[in-house]
Formats: structure tokens, sequence, C-alpha cells
């Protein structure tokens, strides 16, 4: 059987930076072992999946070799598939309903999922013939690993945003020999493929989460933290003043996390929907439409779009959870990054001091140093301790305008502490003077009690941050004994906004 691959539609002409990356991997096909095991890296709406179809248009008409293409979601499948015949690439979905391959003569190119394509090579039910080249989509997912024995005379090309593996115990470059880097993210913004990110981040104390087997944090962990009251609070007043109107899709470690967030905003007038792996496909589908379709939709979710989702519309990501992935990091914000002729900017709300832990989203990576030396970047990242030890807190305009009439509000407890002991008073006192100027502000800007009452409650953040660093200056950091100077700190301050009230009104 003669098989003819056409030239791509004009619709899917190439950047001259996916050029140069093609030219690059195809110097590799030619110059390396037919066995070779490269990785080529290119961030997320940098066209990987348009790259990787011309590789297999063009691949075949060099070669006359077959082309397998794994993945390890369905939508993606689906995805590849479809660009795949858009390139003029006749090809073939393994998938559950595939048992096997009497039809396998009649196409040069197969997706597979990856679970399916094992399980009917176990079974003896598949045997492909002339296989040359092996494309392996999200690379840095571990399940591949399975059937690289299957491949060993094939090329085998794994694409990916971040080369670094979801196991911190199974590095990439025990699997590939070479990596080739793509486009930088800053690069793609400054030629407009991709859109800005306006980050903003919030203090978030992550002592309690715990770290799993895998390197990052538990979901136990995580859903303790996440559901909790002040986080909670802390997720909806970043969304009212960041998001509020925009199309915004939210992040969570654990469905239950996900479900606390769904009735949080439905209880607060929203309308939002809750997504997961346990929804089946017709309801999958149903809220994907949904928000594809909704200006404002809101949609909580939990893992099941990081990858194979592509919705530009997005305005708003936020990172309701913590995670020690770099990988998911740029996952979860590049599904904002999406470019539209009226969206060159997108926001992002950091509520897991992510953006701490790994770099603003923009920021250069030495993806080269990251596969050679992985455990050396992971055991440089900042920790947790040092990251809420370092963290400075930023009144948010929102808040800060409620107190214009004070000449400022801003109060160094680390500096007031110094002078505090040095002039030999206890280091309480420190609190004291932090209470009283509180209260002052909330008087002064204020046209009655009740009202500075409220103020006092926009200070809620204002005063965890002042509380945690007075309990470094005294070495006790314990979380108990952080709640209760809160607590204490709460009662002083509607106390001594009492007795100001008082003497003013």
């Amino acid at each position: 059987m003669k098989f003819t691959v056409k030239e791509p539609s004009i619709l899917k002409t190439l950047y001259d930076y996916q050029k140069a990356d093609l030219k690059k991997i195809f110097d590799c096909f030619h110059e390396k072992p037919s066995n070779y095991n490269l990785l080529y890296q290119l961030p997320t709406g940098g066209g990987k999946t348009v790259i990787f179809s011309e590789i297999v248009r063009r691949y075949i008409t060099e070669t006359k070799k077959k082309v397998v293409v794994l993945t390890h979601r369905i939508e993606l499948s689906k995805q590849t598939s479809k660009m795949l015949t858009e390139f003029n690439v006749v090809n073939k979905v393994i998938n559950s309903e595939v048992k096997e391959l009497d039809d396998q003569d009649q196409y040069m190119c197969f997706v597979a999922m990856v679970e399916t394509l094992n399980n009917r090579i176990e079974e003896d039910k598949l045997d492909i013939k002339n296989i040359g080249l092996v494309i392996v989509d999200e690379a840095h997912y571990n399940s591949f690993r399975k059937l690289f024995k299957y491949f060993e005379n094939s090329f085998i090309l794994g694409v990916t945003a971040t080369p670094l593996s979801s196991n911190i115990k199974l590095p990439m470059k025990d699997n590939y020999e070479d990596l080739i880097v793509g486009e930088t993210i800053p690069s793609l913004i400054e030629k407009k493929f991709l859109s800005k990110a306006n980050i903003y981040c919030f203090d978030v104390g992550l002592k309690s989460l715990k770290i799993g087997i895998s390197g990052d944090y538990t979901v136990k962990s995580s859903e303790e933290l996440f559901t909790n009251t002040v986080m909670q609070g802390k997720l909806l007043t970043a969304y009212q003043e960041l998001s509020l109107g925009k199309k915004t899709l939210i992040f969570n470690n654990g469905i239950n996390t996900s479900k606390y967030v769904h009735t949080l905003f439905t209880n607060a007038g929203y309308i939002i929907k809750h997504l997961d792996n346990t929804l089946n496909k017709t309801e999958r589908s149903e809220v994907l439409e949904w928000f594809k379709e909704t200006p404002d939709a809101i949609l909580t979710s939990v893992s099941i779009l990081t990858t194979g989702f592509d919705e530009p519309t997005v305005d708003t990501i936020i990172l309701n959870r913590a995670t020690k992935s770099l990988t998911l990091y740029f996952q979860m914000i590049g599904r904002g990054s999406r470019i539209l002729p009226d969206k060159t900017e997108f926001t992002v709300i950091d509520l897991g001091n992510n953006v701490a832990r790994f770099g603003m989203w923009s920021d250069p990576v030495d993806w080269d140093k990251a596969f050679k030396y992985p455990n050396y970047y992971y055991d440089n990242l900042v920790s947790d301790e040092d990251i809420e030890r370092n963290f400075v807190y930023k009144m948010p305009d929102t808040v800060s305008h409620l107190f214009s009439k004070s000449k400022t509000t801003d109060f160094d407890i680390k500096k007031v502490y110094k002078e505090v002991i040095s002039q030999g008073h206890k280091s309480k006192k420190t609190l004291e003077l932090s209470v009283e100027q509180h209260a002052q502000m909330c008087v002064e800007n204020a046209e009655d009690i009740f009202d500075a009452r409220l103020l006092s409650k926009t200070l809620k953040d204002d005063i965890s941050y002042r509380v945690r660093l007075y309990s470094y200056c005294i070495m006790n950091n314990t979380n108990n004994y952080k709640e209760w100077l809160e607590e204490d700190y709460m009662r002083k301050l509607r106390s001594r906004i009492s007795q100001l009230s008082a003497a003013v009104h």
C-alpha cells in the first residue's frame, strides 16, 4: 500500500522559533543512533503539539517508517489525533475499544494511551511493525517508562514544558540522553505568543503541610489547611479584590477542598462549578462547555485541568494549594497564558507561597541544569520556613484606602522590638505599641465605634503578619502560640478601640 503525506494546511504555518527547533530535532535524528532517546522542552502555549505533528508528517515522508505517539489521558489522545489529521497525517487512536490492530497496514501513525497500549502488548494483542519513532507527550510523567522496553530499537522523543520528573526519585536523565531547550517564556511574551502574568501573592503559613513519597505535599495535610475558615476567607477575599467578574480557574489539592470552595462561593452568591476525575465523560464535557461559554465563570478543580485543557478565555488562575513540583506550578499558571486579540495579560493569585518557592512564572530557568542535576535543583528550593520568615506583607489597595486619613499604616515589628528591649522593657510592649497604632488607625478613619470595629476586621492579615514577626523575635514560633497571640491581639485591639472612641466621641 502506498502512503502519501501532504503538506500541512496553510493555517498551520510554523513560526520561526518552531522551525528552528524542528531543525535541531531533525539534525539529532540524522546524527544520532536510531535508538537514541531525546527530550525536547517548550513552555505551555508554545505549540508543542503543532511541532511534533509536523515532526510526524516529515519523519514519515523522509523515512517511510511508522510513528507512535504516547499520551497519558484520553482527552490528550483525541486532541493529538485531531492535530495530526490537520497536518494530513492519517492516524489511528488505540483506546480501550481497540482490542487488535488487524488494519495496521492502513496507518503510518498511531496515538495510544499508555495503559491501554501496555495492556494490549502484554496480552499479545498488538505488534505494530516498522516503528521508527516514538513521541512521548507530557514526558515528565513516569507512567511512560514501562513502555520503553518495547521500543528499544526506536528513536524516542520526549516532549515536555518542564524537563523534571513528576517523581523526584525517578529523574528524567535516567531515560533521556540529551535535552533540546526551546523558546523561553519571556521571549514568547515579548513576541506576543503568550500573555503576561500579573501575579499577586498572599502570605500563608504552610508548616502544617506534610510531604509524601513523591516529594510533594500530601492531599490529607493540604485538605486540613485549605479547608479551614482562615484560608477559605483568604481565598474569597482574594477573588473579590482581584478577579471579581472575570473567568476564573481555581486549582486545589484534594476533592474535599474543591467542594468546600464550591460551597463557599455558592453561599457568597457566585455561580461556580466543581470538576474532578470522578465525574463521567458527559458531566465533564457539560462543565467545560459551560466554562467556555460563560464570561464570568468560576471553575474549581483538582489536578484534572493541568494538562490537555486549552481555554484561552481564562482571565484568572488561583493557586489554592501549595506544591513542591515545578512542573505542576508551570502547568497551572500556563492554563491562563493563552493569548487572544483582546487578551494580552492575565491574573495569577498565589495562596500557596509557590512564587516565593519557584520564582516568577516568567523568570528564566536553566533547564539544562535542572535536567542534568535534578537533586541539586530541588535541594536549593527555598524552604517553607524561610519563605515565611522573609515574606513582607503589603497592605492591599482595597484595604489601605480605608485608612486614608492615617499618616502611615506601616509598623516595623523587628525595629520596634529591638528598641523596646534596648530600653529595658518587656518584649510584649512591642505588640502593645502595634495594637495602639492599629486602634488609632481604626478610630481616626471611622464615623463611630461600630465603624471602627468593622475596620479592625480588615486588618486581620496585617495582624497575622505582625504577630508572626514578633514570634520570630522571641524565638517562639509554634502554631498554637501564634494563634493565641492573634486572639489576644484582637481582644486588646477591640478594647483599645472602645477606649479611644469613648474619648473622641
